[in-house]
């Protein structure tokens, strides 16, 4: 089943808004590009917050070492 961007969102529990820059700005979760629409495999957003998953702040590739 395929998820509309605000369905996506919800199921994401973030905004419509930060799903959108995502798509925009790279890092967020592959899509479809349908004509004019967007729409999302749950499997494809599962697949991505599970990408997402850190066991503390310390295993965040994103920190500065500066930061540390």
């Amino acid at each position: 089943m395929h998820l509309k961007v605000t369905e996506a969102a919800e199921h994401l529990r973030v905004s419509k808004s930060t799903l959108d820059k995502l798509r925009v700005y790279g890092g967020g979760p592959i899509y479809f590009k349908l004509g004019r629409s967007i729409v999302y495999s749950r499997t494809d957003l599962d697949a991505w917050m599970a990408s997402r998953r850190r066991e503390s702040t310390a295993n965040d590739n994103n920190r500065s070492a500066e930061a540390a």
